[in-house]
């Protein structure tokens, strides 16, 4: 599949069956997969109140507030109690782990990638000046501030594009000093040497 670019504007929210948030799919590969098939999924989440992560087995999962207040994650038995309230930080864990999510003040709104850990591994990064990035079989790009140029394709705060099942290095480079990027790679497990 070649690249896709994607405006996060344009992303249609989903609401959460239990109404506490809503979900904007960017990708899910491979296509058509359903929640329980996917090698990997990318989205943003709208959180709207209070209330239980999904549990996802066999998956790692990493987010990223990108506005709001954040959200305080906490395991039910123990042994994760994370304050996620830095923009543009990204924090792994497992989709194993059963998770309360207490919102710090106003909705938060995060970056979401999903792996399933027997398929494919993700690295997400947060770039702040240019870099060349590796070759990666699937991967995701998204500009947070700024304005960057990645190959021949410019992003805008919101805009990005994505890839699957062919691989692809890139050339980033900012617009201004301040410019942040999201870099998402995927590596099938299949792949890897």
């Amino acid at each position: 599949m070649p690249m896709q670019r994607f405006s996060r504007a344009q992303l249609r929210p989903t609401p959460w069956k239990n109404g506490g948030g809503s979900t904007r799919e960017i990708a899910s590969w491979p296509p058509g997969a359903g929640i329980e098939a996917f090698d990997w999924r990318v989205s943003i989440a709208t959180i709207a109140a209070s209330g239980p992560f999904s549990v996802f087995a066999g998956v790692d999962r990493t987010i990223m507030l990108l506005e709001g207040d954040g959200v305080q994650l906490r395991a039910a038995e123990g042994g994760l109690d994370h304050r996620l309230d830095t923009p543009f930080a990204p924090f792994a864990f497992s989709g194993d782990v059963a998770l309360d999510c207490t919102l710090l003040g106003s909705a938060s709104h995060d970056f979401n990638v999903m792996s399933r850990r027997a398929r494919c591994r993700a690295d997400v990064r947060v770039l702040a000046d240019a870099q060349s990035l590796p070759v990666a079989s699937g991967g995701l790009l998204m500009s947070l501030h700024g304005q960057w140029r990645a190959g021949d394709q410019t992003l805008s705060v919101g805009e990005g594009l994505w890839w699957a099942d062919v691989a692809m290095a890139w050339a980033l480079t900012p617009s201004d000093d301040d410019a942040r990027l999201v870099a998402v790679r995927f590596h099938m497990k299949s792949q890897e040497t």
